[in-house]
């Protein structure tokens, strides 16, 4: 009797040290996949990135020696001219549990990192905007963390006039996209408007939690980023009179463009009427006679506002680097709204707030510079739900250096916004601890929210185009 009692109990203590083990690694498992390889990355990193500089920027010779990078004597460009400089790297077996990043080093200047995909493998395209007195003189050291520095790299400048000497126009689908994208420009310019198409009223459930109904929700929500994309840009010296709500509904703009006549209301707040989230403006519009949320309204209210700011640039999001169904509908209604305009600006600086195949660029932490976007030979277009040659749209990029003072000034204004204010889900926070404790990767104390390591950075990465002044061969919107 007592062998087969101490069999049992043998056996039940074999099958409870083996869900045991199961249960631990299980959790393991758990923990590796949250720390290594929960990145949203829908590309292979160990091929080339696919831009094409050489018929529009000036390529620039270049001494690469000792992993220090010169400028060929007798260039001398302007401190604020944009530099990209193609790299070729190879991640090491860290590179592929560690981020793998270009350390840029310049004596009596700050030194930046620029950081890539885990497994990054092949060309990439470094900022170097920032670094000119350097590269004209001792040269700027080059150094790969977790990654290997392979082939001669090459050099491209990009000479803009100085953007912040314009009267701007900033096109904003929702509030706080003119400030990921552009608030150290519109802070700096010499005149600048901003313009929020959508109240960005749903996905209400940290409203919800206080105990509103789905309509409250939706409508103190709409209001309260309404209020922000009027107020937050007092922060930078812009007043309440050059900023505009059109109060049009989040996420509908594709269906209004659809049916240019109908009236599109709101999915989440029961309201067909855009002068409800207007009350804010101290501008007022033709189409505030009847508040029809239509594309034919929008448009109309885009032409108002560009005869009366007349801006020399527009700042909008870009139809192929950022593929939110809003921000495509954006870019075409300003189109739309140029044609035949009697003002028309003298270019376009197009932002990505929004990448569809890798949410974490810009890669890296905050306050790193801006390393280019993932760009392939042919990749899939949101827009047209169709390849597309990518690089038939890609223009001169211009990057704008922004100080520390003013990256801290940028994040104080995304902290002002209430939608990148709500705390994370605790699945959220634990998968940073592991992120931070097991992968290195560190978090700003501004905010949890990951557009405070996205948008407050060493740079404001914008693509120019002077073209397409409502022409049919120089379109802003793709095929």
């Amino acid at each position: 009797m007592a062998l087969v009692v101490f069999a049992c109990a043998l056996a039940g203590f074999g099958f409870f040290v083996g869900v045991g083990w199961m249960a631990l690694v299980l959790v393991l498992g758990w923990m590796a996949h949250e720390a290594w390889f929960s990145d949203h990355l829908f590309y292979r990193p160990d091929a080339d990135y696919a831009y094409r500089f050489d018929e529009q920027l000036e390529a620039l010779s270049v001494d690469f020696s000792d992993a220090r990078l010169r400028l060929a004597p007798g260039a001398m460009p302007n401190a604020d001219d944009t530099f990209i400089l193609a790299i070729t790297i190879r991640s090491t077996w860290a590179g592929r549990l560690f981020d793998p990043a270009v350390m840029i080093e310049a004596e009596n200047e700050a030194s930046d990192c620029q950081t890539f995909e885990r497994g990054a493998k092949g060309v990439r395209y470094l900022n170097l905007t920032g670094f000119a007195v350097a590269l004209r003189g001792e040269g700027v050291r080059l150094r790969g963390r977790h990654c290997c520095l392979q082939d001669t790299p090459r050099l491209w400048r990009a000479a803009h006039s100085d953007y912040r000497q314009k009267r701007l126009l900033v096109v904003a689908p929702h509030a706080d996209d003119a400030e990921l994208a552009a608030f150290g420009l519109y802070s700096q310019a010499r005149e600048s408007w901003i313009v929020t198409l959508t109240a960005g009223e749903i996905e209400t459930k940290h409203y919800r939690r206080m105990g509103l109904d789905n309509i409250e929700a939706a409508r103190i929500k709409g209001r309260l980023r309404s209020w922000d994309g009027m107020a937050v840009p007092l922060w930078a010296g812009v007043p309440i009179e050059r900023t505009v709500q059109l109060g049009y509904f989040c996420m509908q703009l594709p269906a209004m463009r659809q049916s240019p006549a109908e009236a599109v209301a709101s999915r989440e707040a029961a309201l067909a009427d855009t002068r409800f989230f207007r009350a804010f403006n101290r501008i007022k519009l033709e189409s505030d006679r009847d508040g029809v949320p239509s594309w034919h309204n929008l448009v109309t209210d885009l032409r108002e506002i560009i005869l009366l700011a007349k801006p020399e640039l527009i700042v909008l999001p870009h139809p192929v680097f950022d593929p939110h169904p809003d921000h495509v509908a954006a870019t075409e209604a300003v189109q739309e709204s140029l044609v035949g305009l009697a003002w028309q600006p003298e270019a376009f600086l197009h932002y990505a707030n929004h990448l569809h195949d890798n949410d974490r660029w810009p890669m890296g932490e905050a306050h790193e510079g801006v390393a280019l976007p993932p760009l392939f030979e042919y990749m899939s277009n949101a827009i047209s739900g169709r390849e597309t040659e990518l690089a038939r749209y890609i223009d001169s990029p211009y990057a704008l250096s922004l100080d520390r003072q003013l990256q801290i000034d940028k994040a104080m204004a995304l902290g002002m916004m209430h939608d990148l204010s709500v705390p994370l889900p605790f699945k959220k926070r634990l998968r940073r601890l592991l992120e931070r404790y097991l992968a290195g990767r560190r978090y700003p104390a501004f905010g949890g929210d990951e557009y405070f390591r996205k948008a407050v950075r060493r740079h404001e990465l914008f693509w120019v185009n002077t073209m397409g002044k409502n022409d049919d061969e120089n379109s802003l919107a793709c095929p």
